[in-house]
């Protein structure tokens, strides 16, 4: 762990699954003496302990680094994790089933005003809860209607914050509906954006000053954690919702995924507003939320053979681009 060069709070992630998961059932072994049937047993008391098919792959995946890292120094010759029978546990998509826009106005409403515009700015841009605390007034354009994602508030350990960009350092820009930002001007009239200094990164990185847009009744960033207590799931129950981990405030970026597909915009595009590293991710991830295209299928072939005849210049003389009749679908 000490060589590794990885984000502050992933670093203290892989610590713990490290320690809960791993440690434990493989730690007193030495590494020469692993066999693929050692990881393969280990991967099923994984499975038996009822962690989810991502958690184990996560922690599959650390496992296989520090064997790689060993092959690599020369302490083993092989790594057991790439045994033809070790088999990480597979992922299937997370077919989440996105709020209906009534859902997301209830919500909405059972928010303490000063938060309100959270949900405007998750649901109507896509950013990450993280996004959203970090947002900075100078990061809205409002002439421009862009929104500049450039950090984000993390919490690192003892649950204290700092800044940090976005979740695989990839800053962007997203496009700035008119309601957001009617919804965000509003905001700041009644709720002035706050200046808030943070390290960079880590706990003794650099201090990074801004004028932070959602901050707490006492000015102080935003903490995940206290939010999700004490604002988000109040909302939630007043507005009849479960307060389960399918509707924490993620669920308004799907929203925003299956607005945005439904109106045909591209995997491309959804890619670069999402922040998502690449279109394949995207697609994996969001091909449920796509409408369905039968509709659309039927439609464009019809409107290809809308015409009963093609037109002709003369006798048995087809105009040119018109469907020839030997080839022209029957009725």
């Amino acid at each position: 762990m000490a060589t590794q060069i990885t984000d502050p709070l992933n670093r203290e992630s892989v610590e713990s699954r490290l320690r809960l998961h791993v440690i434990p059932r493989l730690g007193a072994r030495p590494l020469a003496s692993f066999t693929p049937s050692h990881l393969r047993l280990w991967l099923r008391t994984l499975e038996d302990r009822g962690l989810s098919a991502g958690c184990r792959r996560g922690i599959f995946t650390h496992v296989s680094t520090v064997f790689t890292a060993a092959v690599e120094d020369r302490i083993i010759r092989t790594n057991p994790c790439s045994g033809r029978s070790v088999r990480a546990p597979r992922l299937e998509p997370c077919k989440v089933k996105p709020w209906p826009a009534e859902r997301i106005k209830a919500v909405h409403s059972a928010l303490p005003d000063r938060y309100q515009a959270l949900v405007n700015l998750a649901a109507g841009c896509g950013l990450r809860q993280g996004e959203a605390f970090g947002l900075a007034v100078e990061d809205v354009d409002f002439l421009g209607g862009v929104v500049h994602v450039l950090r984000q508030v993390k919490l690192l350990r003892l649950s204290r914050p700092v800044f940090a960009p976005p979740k695989g350092g990839k800053e962007r820009d997203v496009p700035l509906p008119e309601s957001v930002e009617l919804a965000l001007a509003g905001h700041l009239q009644r709720h002035p954006a706050v200046k808030v200094t943070l390290p960079w990164k880590t706990l003794d990185g650099p201090p990074v000053t801004a004028s932070l847009v959602f901050t707490s009744p006492t000015g102080l960033p935003l903490d995940r954690k206290r939010f999700n207590d004490r604002v988000w799931r109040p909302a939630l129950r007043a507005a009849g919702v479960e307060t389960g981990r399918d509707n924490g405030m993620h669920a308004l970026r799907h929203f925003y995924a299956s607005v945005l597909l439904d109106a045909g915009e591209s995997i491309k595009a959804l890619t670069e507003y999402l922040g998502h590293h690449d279109p394949g991710f995207t697609l994996w991830t969001c091909t449920h939320l796509m409408p369905s295209s039968g509709t659309r299928t039927r439609a464009a072939v019809d409107r290809v053979f809308a015409d009963d005849e093609p037109a002709t210049d003369g006798p048995g003389t087809a105009q040119e681009g018109a469907w020839p009749s030997d080839l022209r679908l029957s009725q």
